[in-house]
């Protein structure tokens, strides 16, 4: 059984000193986050089936996740703690639950995998047959590298993010100023304003036999709604990151430090609350403007011009041709096109913004998983103290890395595709959703103090954002068992 989580304690919410220009960064890495997963590799497949028609729901799925973000991030301003560490606080037995999807997720690193794909392509060509596993293991050395590398892991993370997201912005305008269209914009407006046109779901995918080769199901399109984003258990990680900023209550929590250098351990605590004062509530109201300005910015119009210049793509060169690239060649299918129309320079560009956006996808789903690992297993269990957090981060980044390896080389003897990695990492993360976005509002509500806890506007979306995750997957569910009874 898990040990009792403590409760919060009593201190003065720290005043914010540092201008907003100097905080800024765990947005920015929230959008390198979610840049590599819906924006790059699910919706842009999607478009290529069914064109614009399910934008909408991309749009739709980005802006509710900037409500859970701002909620996470309120969580982290009064308390300094982990929103696992609340939940677990309200229902002891959610740490088995979280426990359990995060072990699933480190059998399925599809954007390692994908990440070493574009790699070799851009080196090689598609059609070199080193395996894909040994790539995969060249991409988790190279984040070995940068997560080891510095004593503050946190700040090697942004700045790496923060590079990637100017090669993938400046790349992506380059090539949609190059095959970009009036008509193409038009189009794709239409598909975000015509909300709630659904296909027949499945829709059959052909191979050139006429056979089908492949579906665009229900559980993929609640898969890409949940990672028009960070999506899955990704938005949590936004509070390790205002921790790391020493954003909030975050200033009294020490720094995760890496493992392989030598400097003063503090111990990880549970958080704080404040006493509901006038002069804290004005300090709360302080911070928590930075986290919207935080979020709105670079989470939601940053992951958003992102994700829609790559659905352009897709629109602009696959979907006119009917192309629907194979699972584990859509962006080298993408680069290739672009070829015909760029030149040699339009393929390696895509190839380049490509590996990028993925590699940092992987890079802060590396750090922010294995800090959430660390984090349930140190204060939840009493092996958990057993080891000091920075050296649960170090054996949990080395076994992501270790497990990641065997896990793609096992599925690709079997022909799993990166892009099938992808689709059940994003149906488990919504099953994740469907748990903690309601349990997220309820301790908001009730664990905070009353100047801190969220207005009806807040309440409204959260309520929406759980209505919609929690009907997608009691649907997942319903329609998985109607399939076992009638097949």
């Amino acid at each position: 059984m898990p040990i009792p989580v403590a409760p919060l304690k009593q201190a003065e919410l720290p005043v914010r000193e540092k201008p907003l220009l100097k905080m800024m960064g765990p947005g920015i890495v929230m959008a390198g986050l979610a840049i590599g997963s819906g924006e790059l590799i699910m919706w842009p497949w999607i478009t290529s089936v069914v064109g614009s028609q399910l934008l909408w729901a991309a749009a739709i799925g980005i802006f509710l996740q900037l409500w859970i973000n701002i909620e996470v991030g309120r969580w982290a301003i009064v308390t300094g703690e982990s929103p696992f560490t609340g939940m677990v606080r309200v229902i002891k037995l959610l740490v088995y639950v979280f426990v359990f999807m995060i072990i699933v997720g480190k059998f399925l690193p599809g954007w390692a995998r994908e990440t070493g794909v574009a790699l070799r392509d851009l080196i090689f060509g598609p059609n070199h047959t080193s395996p894909e596993w040994l790539w995969t293991a060249v991409v988790f050395a190279i984040i070995a590298v940068i997560l080891f590398g510095p004593k503050v892991i946190y700040t090697a993370v942004e700045r790496c993010i923060m590079v990637l997201i100017v090669i993938i912005v400046l790349g992506l305008i380059y090539v949609v100023w190059e095959i970009g269209s009036k008509e193409l914009f038009l189009e794709m407006w239409r598909g975000v304003s015509n909300v709630f046109q659904f296909p027949k779901f499945p829709v059959d995918i052909l191979a050139d036999d006429g056979s089908v080769r492949d579906q665009l199901t229900f559980s993929r399109f609640f898969g890409a709604v949940v990672f028009a984003g960070a999506g899955g258990l990704g938005n949590l990680y936004y509070a390790y990151y205002l921790r790391e900023k020493r954003i909030g209550m975050g200033a009294r929590m020490p720094t995760l430090m890496s493992a392989v250098h030598k400097h003063e351990v503090k111990e990880m605590d549970t958080g704080y609350v404040y006493p509901d004062t006038e002069e804290n509530h004005r300090h709360f109201r302080d911070w928590f403007r930075f986290v919207v300005i935080d979020q709105v910015l670079f989470f939601w119009i940053l992951g958003s011009f992102t994700m829609f210049l790559f659905i352009f793509g897709a629109l602009a060169v696959l979907h006119p041709i009917g192309l629907v690239p194979d699972k584990s060649s859509l962006v080298w299918d993408l680069a290739s096109i672009l070829e015909a129309s760029m030149g040699t320079s339009g393929r390696y560009i895509f190839l380049i913004v490509g590996m990028s956006a993925l590699f940092s996808t992987q890079l802060g789903g590396v750090d922010g998983g294995s800090r959430i690992f660390a984090d349930l297993l140190h204060t939840n269990f009493k092996f958990g103290r057993w080891f000091k957090l920075e050296q649960w981060y170090l054996i949990l980044v080395s076994t992501t890395m270790i497990v990641g390896t065997f896990s793609v080389w096992f599925f690709e003897k079997y022909d799993v595709a990166g892009l099938d990695f992808l689709f059940i990492s994003a149906l488990i993360g919504g099953f994740a959703m469907a748990v903690y976005v309601p349990l997220l509002l309820y301790m908001n509500l009730t664990y905070l103090p009353k100047s801190a806890r969220p207005g009806w506007i807040n309440i409204f979306f959260m309520v929406i954002a759980s209505a919609m995750y929690i009907s997608f997957a009691v649907y997942t569910i319903y329609n998985k068992v109607s399939q076992m009874l009638t097949g």
